[in-house]
């Protein structure tokens, strides 16, 4: 029996060793994969971070060139006639007829389209028959004044003849009130007369514009008007044809910025495309640089005029144009291109900090020290610059003077560069 219970607590005891035997091992395995994901990751810090300087730096460098430089501005527009003109009704009434359509030429005096007339040619008639019956009130009173000027007469004669016996002063001061009121008659009957007149002249002309012309001579670029249709003329005359004058001569109107409007002058040539034609360079001149200013997307921008030949009638009005006008052209100049202007020498690894070129460095990194205050740029420092080029391998800076720029390339106003020297650009890295 005691050798039973023995061998159980045997049992028990090899089974309580291996577990813990058991447990101090796996946590043995987690530290030794801890320390071996840290070896790894201060491995590849060190691969990495310094492997760069295993790597052969190259530099990138173009060629300084003597040419002529155009500087530009670019600005975008639409395409308008020189003249365009909204022809509409001052009448309200029924469109009788309309003689003329899209893309048709018209000449100055064509008839465009016409009105219902009938309401007009009625008033007309009324209008001429109170002008008659005015001009009959008139020949009545005429009448009456010469009846009362020969009653007046007869008074006074008989007067005259008898002594003022058989003839009061009392009747011939009532003949001459009557001839009085006669004629403040016949000055009303013909006041009548030219009243009747305008009315029917009014009408001839409201039966006159009942006819739409075309007021210039053009192509008929919009009609909004169809036979049948009701035209209300109101407040303001409905638009019935948009006609412009020649195609053969268009502008554009583009909208300058308002940092460069300074730069744009009449005369001066400008270029430009549209999507129609997206290999085809059209010329124009600036005809007008306005005063007044517009806001568009939140910019001050300044409405530009230029005048364009159309004369193939390749253009259509409300096409969009992208243009650019020529403000400055330099010739014979020193041109650098501008990636030399913004190139800036890599560090040199003697100049990085060696806390930082340590992996602890690298792992955390020291804060930047804030740059103290720069002075205030002036013009004179902005045109000057610095260029890199190379001496035996190795980079050497050159101070320039530098003015105007396309955008690609730089004049350069002074300074020690020549045409045909190398300029550093960029660098290029290459593993050895």
């Amino acid at each position: 029996m005691n050798s039973m219970n023995k061998e159980n607590d045997s049992d028990i005891n090899r089974t309580l060793n291996v577990n813990s035997k058991s447990g101090r091992s796996k946590h043995l395995v987690r530290w030794i994969v801890w320390l071996l994901i840290g070896i790894v990751a201060a491995f590849a810090v060190i691969k990495f971070g310094t492997g760069n300087s295993a790597d052969k730096l190259e530099y990138k460098t173009d060629t300084v060139q003597r040419g002529n430089l155009i500087v530009s501005v670019a600005t975008t527009g639409t395409l308008q006639p020189t003249n365009q003109v909204e022809v509409g009704s001052e009448l309200s009434g029924i469109v009788r007829t309309v003689e003329a359509d899209y893309n048709d030429i018209v000449k100055v005096g064509q008839v465009l389209a016409r009105l219902d007339t009938s309401r007009l040619e009625a008033q007309v008639q009324q209008s001429k028959a109170s002008l008659e019956a005015a001009i009959a009130k008139v020949r009545q009173v005429q009448a009456t004044v010469k009846e009362a000027g020969s009653s007046l007469a007869r008074l006074r004669q008989v007067g005259e003849l008898s002594g003022s016996r058989l003839s009061s002063q009392h009747d011939i001061d009532a003949a001459e009130a009557a001839l009085e009121r006669s004629l403040a008659d016949e000055t009303s009957a013909r006041a009548s007369v030219s009243q009747a007149e305008a009315n029917l002249k009014i009408v001839q002309t409201d039966l006159s514009k009942a006819i739409i012309y075309s007021p210039i001579k053009g192509l008929v670029l919009k009609r909004s008007v169809e036979p049948g249709q009701t035209v209300a003329a109101s407040l303001q005359a409905p638009v019935l044809f948009t006609l412009a004058e020649d195609l053969t001569k268009m502008e554009l109107r583009v909208d300058v910025d308002e940092a460069d409007v300074d730069k744009v002058k009449k005369g001066q040539k400008a270029t430009f495309t549209v999507d129609s034609y997206p290999d085809r360079i059209f010329t124009a001149h600036i005809t007008q640089v306005r005063f007044g200013s517009k806001i568009v997307s939140g910019v001050v921008t300044y409405e530009t005029i230029m005048n364009v030949d159309n004369t193939d009638l390749s253009l259509r009005p409300g096409m969009t144009a992208t243009a650019s006008i020529e403000i400055n052209k330099i010739e014979d100049s020193i041109l650098i291109p501008n990636a030399a202007l913004r190139f800036t020498p890599p560090a040199k690894d003697n100049e990085t900090l060696s806390g930082n070129s340590s992996i602890i460095g690298k792992l955390f990194p020291r804060p930047r020290r804030p740059q103290t205050k720069q002075k205030k740029e002036t013009k004179a420092d902005r045109k000057k610059s610095k260029v890199w080029i190379l001496k035996d391998g190795q980079l050497s800076e050159v101070s320039v003077m530098i003015g105007e720029s396309d955008g690609i390339m730089t004049e350069v106003t002074g300074g020690g560069i020549e045409p045909g020297m190398k300029v550093v650009v960029d660098t290029i890295r290459t593993g050895q």
